[in-house]
């Protein structure tokens, strides 16, 4: 008795329907859990790498030199791709002749606004999975259990006597992908929920560290246009 109600066998023994049921929900598991340990692990070297350009844009080295140093590596990305990309468009607008000041600017501005966009996409990569996981597990589990209970009903109808023993395994197999559902959904949307947030507040701290750059490289411009006067 033991071995028929084990949740292996309850498992082996379901029907087609609830057995396909809960391999979906078994691969969005697994899906859901990558994401989540590959989240975690961008969202922290994120954070890390913020944190150590804010230290050096902020230790007082030449603009020129931190552009060589952030130029010199290879697929960086958040404020260092924010900056590359500002000062980059700034150097070369400067070094056109009879260009203001004001349109040097708007043309940093408008590259610095790319990479932002750039990097919200990054951050924002992949959650819409998680999302979708921990939003439709649930139902999908759901599904499987009414299937389920629905053939152990209808198995039931066609016996004289009906015990607990008969409706027992039907039930529990069928309760199995609710159960399955919420295992997939839970960290999903637990997940989903943290990564969120951590993107929100990298997204404005690059949003804030791309209206001080703005700020600085509005002063260099109008300054240099002052002295060639």
């Amino acid at each position: 008795m033991e071995q028929e109600l084990s949740i292996l066998g309850l498992m082996l023994d379901a029907s087609f329907i609830v057995q396909f049921v809960m391999f979906i929900l078994f691969v969005a598991s697994l899906c859901s859990w990558y994401l989540i340990f590959q989240r975690g692990a961008f969202f922290k070297a994120a954070l890390g790498s913020q944190k150590n350009f804010e230290e050096r844009f902020w230790s007082g080295m030449d603009l020129s030199q931190l552009y060589k140093e952030a130029s010199s590596g290879q697929g960086k990305a958040g404020l260092e791709l924010i900056f590359k990309s500002g000062f980059k468009e700034f150097n070369r607008l400067r070094q056109q002749t009879g260009i203001e000041a004001d349109a040097v600017m708007e043309g940093t501005q408008r590259a610095m606004r790319v990479a932002l966009s750039r990097e919200s996409e990054r951050l924002d990569s992949h959650l819409s999975f998680l999302a979708t996981v921990g939003s439709t597990s649930p139902y999908v589990g759901l599904f499987g259990t009414v299937w389920g209970i629905m053939n152990s009903f209808l198995g039931l109808a066609q016996q004289q006597q009906a015990t607990l023993a008969t409706v027992a395994p039907g039930i529990s197999e069928a309760l199995i992908a609710t159960a399955m559902g919420l295992f997939a959904a839970i960290p999903a949307v637990v997940s989903y929920n943290q990564f969120s947030a951590k993107a929100d507040a990298l997204y404005a701290k690059y949003e804030t560290f791309a209206d001080e750059f703005s700020s600085i490289l509005h002063r260099n411009a109008h300054t240099q246009k002052t002295a060639s006067k």
